[in-house]
């Protein structure tokens, strides 16, 4: 049986710490953007401690000199801080750039072997969010992940161990407080906005598809009386959306929220602490420019670390995405796809069949039961097969078979030879498929064939054209040059057909399978499409498959596929 049965496989981790690992840049630019980060941000901390001792220090009104140093650092720090954090964003942000066309790279290698059946249950906004959404998402791991919870570690114990050079009760305080903070900021923003985060990836994507389906069928939509109830699907999935947005910004506000509260209550720690150990008299062993630095220097501390919530925040979206990434595309590739690592050349045998099928079983992935079996097929060279059947019997899953999408079971032979010692782009490089509803890019005529054969000159597009029954038709519009619109826009379905069949024609492929050709074309039409399609295929070996009567005389016999099953006509 045909029946689809196709289930989504869970994601495992190993495949998202292999996505999160290459996300992750590994090189020298990126561990001086760390560096450069550290050193701006104890910059910071640096300032404050400064600004603190010099300004308590000019209070006592020593001589100048003894102000020389601090005013000196005051500058050296502020200039600093602007400066190495100029460079940290420089270094940092140019090694997370470079490795997301590595991210990109590894999610077309991924991508490619899937396509077009392994992604048979994606839809178009997920992969398309997953294309762009999910992968630019991933530039945050390296950027608001990594480097802030590197950088605010290696400040927060620099500053609580210089505080602890003048005060040990104090450092005491102050690393209490980052703990708390750390651990309340992080688990009550967790339990506020973590479910939120984790469906933001998903909820964008429904975004994406709602209105992906409202925009590419809203001529249908109207016509129908159905727009409204189509935009109020979108509106749905924006405000799902939002409702999402909203809930990871409350848990950052409460995260914030918490950062503050524990700041004050360092300064406060620092105050008691340091005040009874004040030196007025000279017996005290703190100093009063020392108390200065050690109250103020948790305020600078908190404004570094107050990157940590949101820095897990930053990792929850992100594992969200690697995880969307992996599901879309998974590193390992089902068993029901075609990956034909053979290395043998094709090479006919005019002695052999065209194609000879024997035994052969496919199924879609992830399927319960198999979607085709075929116990005996056999086209001779130059041989035109009609493969008839209702529709969703399995008439394209044998063309996809043939043009090995998907992988199967049983004696597949090319001319006499297996398939499995082929690589599939050999197979293809000699069965062409046109499918039942061409993909034309929104570019001109010219560059819609051109990518069949790239080197073929305008003589010779002009020439294919003439044999599909399309010369007038491109010299009516202007020629080579006129644009066919989006996904084939402005042609209709006949024409589209008949670009397809062009382009087959310019690849020169041996075996050409027609996919019901004639689906989008009016009735009366469809005969003589049939006819042109089929006396410009010329003296190829084809197969047309159709559910609707072909005209007698254009096909030399009929395989009749049922419930999954080919038997002979």
């Amino acid at each position: 049986m045909s029946t689809d049965r196709r289930t989504t496989a869970p994601v495992s981790s190993r495949e998202v710490r292999s996505i999160l690992t290459t996300a992750q840049p590994r090189t020298a630019g990126w561990v001086w953007g760390v560096v450069f980060g550290i050193v701006a941000a104890l910059s910071t901390v640096a300032l404050m401690a400064t600004s603190a001792y010099l300004i308590t220090r000019a209070s006592e009104q020593p001589p100048i000199l003894h102000l020389s140093m601090a005013v000196v650092g005051v500058r050296a720090f502020a200039l600093g801080r602007a400066f190495f954090r100029y460079l940290e964003r420089l270094a940092a942000h140019d090694a997370a750039f470079r490795q997301l066309e590595t991210v990109r790279v590894d999610l077309l290698r991924r991508l490619i072997p899937l396509a077009p059946d392994g992604l048979g249950r994606t839809r178009r906004g997920s992969l398309l969010s997953s294309l762009v959404s999910d992968v630019d998402e991933l530039q945050n791991l390296p950027l608001r992940v990594v480097q802030p919870l590197l950088t605010s570690v290696g400040v927060a114990a620099i500053a609580v161990w210089v505080v602890a050079l003048l005060s040990p009760t104090a450092a005491a305080g102050l690393a209490l407080a980052l703990v708390a903070a750390f651990a309340v900021g992080i688990l009550v923003a967790r339990r506020v906005s973590a479910s939120a985060e984790r469906t933001l990836a998903p909820k964008r994507a429904a975004l994406v598809d709602a209105l992906l389906d409202y925009l590419g069928s809203l001529d249908v939509l109207i016509a129908y009386g159905a727009e409204e109830t189509g935009r109020r699907k979108v509106e749905a999935a924006d405000r799902a959306l939002t409702r999402a947005l909203t809930g990871r910004s409350l848990g950052t506000g409460i995260a914030a929220a918490a950062l503050s509260l524990f700041s004050g209550i360092a300064v406060a720690w620092s105050l008691v602490a340091g005040i009874p150990a004040l030196s007025t008299t000279g017996g005290g062993s703190l100093s009063g420019p020392g108390l200065a630095v050690i109250v103020l220097v948790p305020l600078a501390v908190f404004e570094v670390v107050a990157s940590v919530p949101l820095a897990v925040s930053a990792w929850r979206q992100v594992r969200s995405s690697a995880e969307r990434i992996a599901r879309v595309a998974p590193e390992n590739v089902p068993a029901e796809i075609s990956v034909g690592e053979g290395t043998r050349s094709w090479k006919a045998e005019p002695a052999a069949p065209a194609i000879e099928l024997r035994g052969v079983s496919t199924s879609w992935p992830g399927a319960v039961s198999p979607a085709l079996t075929v116990s005996s097929l056999t086209v001779a060279h130059g041989e035109r097969v009609l493969i008839e059947g209702a529709s969703g019997a399995g008439k394209t899953t044998l063309a996809h078979v043939l043009v090995r999408f998907l992988d199967h079971t049983g004696t597949y032979r090319l001319s006499g030879q297996d398939v499995r010692e082929l690589p599939v782009e050999q197979v293809r490089s000699v069965v062409g498929l046109c499918e039942q509803i061409p993909y034309l890019f929104d570019e001109s005529v010219r560059q819609n064939l051109l990518f069949a054969r790239e080197t073929a000159t305008d003589g010779e597009l002009l020439n294919v054209l003439d044999r599909v029954g399309l010369g007038d038709w491109v010299a009516a519009r202007g020629g080579l040059d006129s644009r066919v619109g989006e996904r084939g826009a402005l042609v209709s379905g006949g024409q589209a057909q008949r670009i397809a069949l062009a382009r087959a024609l310019l690849r020169n492929f041996p075996v050409i399978v027609l996919d019901e050709p004639t689906a989008n074309v009016e009735a009366d039409l469809a005969g003589a499409l049939l006819r042109d399609l089929l006396r410009a295929s010329g003296d190829r070996t084809v197969l047309l498959i159709s559910h609707g009567d072909v005209p007698a005389g254009l096909v030399d016999r009929a395989v009749r596929v049922v419930d999954g099953v080919i038997a002979p006509a």
